[in-house]
C-alpha cells in the first residue's frame, strides 16, 4: 500500500513539472512574440510610393501612408523628400512623422516618365527585392508628368489614392485595357533577354481626374520606348496570350461614311476565347514569325444598316481585315521602336537557340528586321436579338 502511494505521489510530482516546463515555454514564445510589436499609432504604412527627379534632376521620393491617430480629419499625409536612395529617404520620411516607416503594406509604385528616361534607373529599386521586409506586388504605375501633380490629389468623394490606383490596374488588366505589372514581374521582365517591359499608365484629365492611359513600353535597358492606348493594349494583350476571357474591340467599317456628328461606322463586338498560336523559323539570317488568330466574337453594336442574315460571313470579313490592321500597326510600332513585349524572343529562343544566343544583347535591332506576319480569323456566333 506504501509502495502504491509513493507511485502515484511520484507521478503527480512529474506531471506537474512537465505543467511547468509547457508553461514556461509558452511564456517564453509569447514574450519573443511581444518583443517586437508596434501599435498602429507607432508605424508609418507607406501604400503608395513615387520615384521622380525634381527640377535640379535630384532624386525625390513621395509616400503617402494612412494617419491611425484619433480625431484628425485628414486620413492619410503625403510627404516628400529629396534623397540618394530610396533606402534613405526612409530615415527622411521618418523625421517627418510620429511613428516609424515600415513598407510591408505597399499597394502601388509610381514612377515618373522622367525617371524612364534616365540610363540605368532600376538599380534604384534594389532595396525592394534586396530587404525581405519589403513586398514584391506593388503595383507599377507611370505618369506622364511630376508625381507632385498625383500626390497632391486628395478628393474627398473617392477612396484614398493607392487604393484607388490599385484598383483601377487590377479591374482595367482585367479586361485587358492595360498591364498589371508588380515589381517581382518588373524585376523579371528587366532581366528576360526575350522580353521587354511594361507597365502600367495614367494621366490627369482636365479636371484634375485620374485616369487610366494605357500601356508604357519599355526597352531592354529599361528605358521608355512608347505608349500604347487601352484600345491598342488590347490588340498587344491578345498577341501576348494574356488576353481576359472576354475582351472588347470597337473598329471602323471603311465603307461606311460619318452622318453629321454621328460616326456611324462602328461595330462593336465581344471575342471570347480568343486564340493565338506563334510559330517561328529562321531563314536568309532573319527571324520569321506566323501569328494565326482565331477570334469568336459576339455583335454588341452595329450603328451602319447591314443584313447579318443573309450577308454574315461578308461582315466577318470585313472585321477581319480592320482586326488584322490593327496587329498589323502594333507589331509595325514594336519593331520601330526595337522592342518585344510580346515576347517573340522566348519563342526564338526555344527553337532556334543557337540563332538567338548570337543575337540576344541586341535582340531588339535583331527583332526589327524580323518578317512577321499576322493573319486573323472572325467568326460571328452571335448578333443579338435586333435584325
Amino acid at each position: 500500500m506504501d509502495a502504491q502511494t509513493f507511485s502515484v505521489e511520484e507521478e503527480a510530482r512529474m506531471n506537474k513539472r512537465v505543467l511547468n516546463a509547457l508553461l514556461a515555454v509558452i511564456m517564453t514564445v509569447t514574450l519573443i512574440g511581444c518583443k517586437d510589436r508596434l501599435d498602429l499609432e507607432d508605424v508609418v504604412f507607406p501604400l503608395a510610393i513615387g520615384l521622380d527627379l525634381d527640377k535640379n534632376n535630384n532624386l525625390t521620393i513621395y509616400d503617402i501612408h494612412p494617419v491611425f491617430t484619433k480625431n484628425v480629419k485628414k486620413k492619410n499625409q503625403e510627404i516628400h523628400v529629396t534623397t540618394s536612395t530610396i533606402r534613405m529617404a526612409k530615415e527622411q520620411i521618418d523625421a517627418h512623422t510620429a511613428g516609424i516607416f515600415q513598407g510591408r503594406k505597399t499597394q502601388v509604385f509610381l514612377i515618373s516618365k522622367k525617371i524612364l528616361q534616365q540610363d540605368g534607373w532600376f538599380p534604384m529599386t534594389d532595396v525592394f527585392f534586396r530587404d525581405a521586409k519589403n513586398p514584391l506586388t506593388p503595383r507599377v504605375i507611370v505618369y506622364n508628368g511630376p508625381l507632385s501633380d498625383i500626390f497632391s490629389l486628395n478628393p474627398p468623394d473617392e477612396p484614398i489614392l493607392p487604393v484607388l490606383l490599385r484598383g483601377m490596374v487590377d479591374t482595367k488588366s482585367a479586361r485587358s485595357e492595360t498591364v498589371s505589372t508588380t515589381m517581382q514581374k518588373l524585376h523579371w521582365q528587366m532581366y528576360e533577354k526575350g522580353i521587354t517591359p511594361c507597365i502600367s499608365e495614367i494621366a490627369l484629365s482636365a479636371n484634375h481626374d485620374v485616369t487610366l492611359h494605357g500601356t508604357t513600353l519599355l526597352t531592354h535597358k529599361g528605358k521608355f520606348a512608347v505608349s500604347f492606348s487601352s484600345e491598342e493594349t488590347v490588340f498587344m494583350s491578345i498577341l501576348q496570350k494574356n488576353a481576359g476571357k472576354t475582351v472588347s474591340i470597337s473598329i471602323s467599317a471603311p465603307d461606311e461614311s460619318k452622318k453629321g456628328p454621328f460616326d456611324m461606322s462602328r461595330v462593336s463586338f465581344d471575342a471570347k476565347g480568343v486564340n493565338t498560336k506563334i510559330k517561328s523559323s529562321y531563314m536568309q539570317n532573319k527571324f520569321h514569325f506566323d501569328i494565326r488568330i482565331k477570334m469568336p466574337i459576339v455583335i454588341s453594336e452595329l450603328l451602319f444598316p447591314f443584313d447579318l442574315q443573309k450577308n454574315g460571313p461578308e461582315l466577318e470579313k470585313i472585321i477581319s481585315r480592320q482586326v488584322q490592321k490593327q496587329f498589323e500597326s502594333i507589331i509595325q510600332k514594336i519593331q520601330k521602336h526595337k522592342i518585344d513585349p510580346i515576347g517573340l524572343g522566348r519563342y526564338a529562343r526555344a527553337h532556334h537557340y543557337s540563332q538567338f544566343k548570337k543575337a540576344e544583347d541586341r535582340w531588339g535591332e535583331e527583332l526589327a528586321k524580323a518578317d512577321i506576319r499576322i493573319s486573323v480569323k472572325i467568326t460571328i456566333e452571335a448578333t443579338g436579338p435586333v435584325k
